[in-house]
């Protein structure tokens, strides 16, 4: 998981309609439930079959620090999935998504022209055939240094090339990201 794919994943869930299960006993009762079984609930938070048994009865209330996130992170991953699917397909077809980065950015322009890379914060909406190329390069199952370049390139069109109406031929280098954030 990188900064940009987290970033997408956090836009999506912003249209969850229920919060997930708060004790971990609730999580581990609902993960048993999609994964089928116990056994795979251990094996995808790293524990024994024995530890999940006692959670779904609630002999364990409190997990530690470390399995608590892993397992909030299972559940929030499979929560909701047409809530989800639903949310990506309206970005990717009409509403788009709103993206506020904090990153440098580099040129590759013409002789003569400044090509410093320098910090920006930019805070821009993208229309939906470039939300709908991140969702589909995250899909894939892109790297987050394919998704990094993605992002650079569809904020290149958007803002420094303004959609072909401005500086043609300007390649945007999207380096040393701070924060990337996404929202429907």
């Amino acid at each position: 998981m990188g900064i940009v794919d987290d970033g997408l994943n956090k836009a999506v869930q912003q249209a969850f309609t229920r919060p997930i299960p708060k004790s971990a006993g609730a999580q581990m009762r609902y993960l048993v439930k999609q994964l089928k079984g116990t056994r795979a609930v251990a094996d995808a938070l790293g524990v024994s079959q024995r530890t999940v048994e006692r959670y779904v009865k609630d002999q364990i209330r409190r997990p530690r620090a470390d399995l608590a996130q892993r397992l909030e992170n299972a559940v929030r991953a499979r929560w909701q999935p047409r809530i989800r699917a639903q949310a990506r397909r309206q970005a990717a077809t009409s509403t788009g998504l709103v993206i506020d980065t904090r990153a440098r950015f580099g040129f590759t322009a013409a002789p003569g022209t400044t090509d410093d890379a320098r910090l920006r914060h930019l805070t821009l909406a993208l229309p939906p055939q470039y939300a709908a190329r991140l969702f589909d390069a995250q899909d894939a199952g892109a790297s987050e240094q394919q998704l990094r370049a993605l992002a650079g390139e569809v904020l290149g069109e958007v803002y420094f090339r303004d959609g072909g109406r401005r500086a043609a031929g300007l390649d945007v280098e999207f380096t040393d990201v701070e924060q990337v954030q996404f929202d429907l």
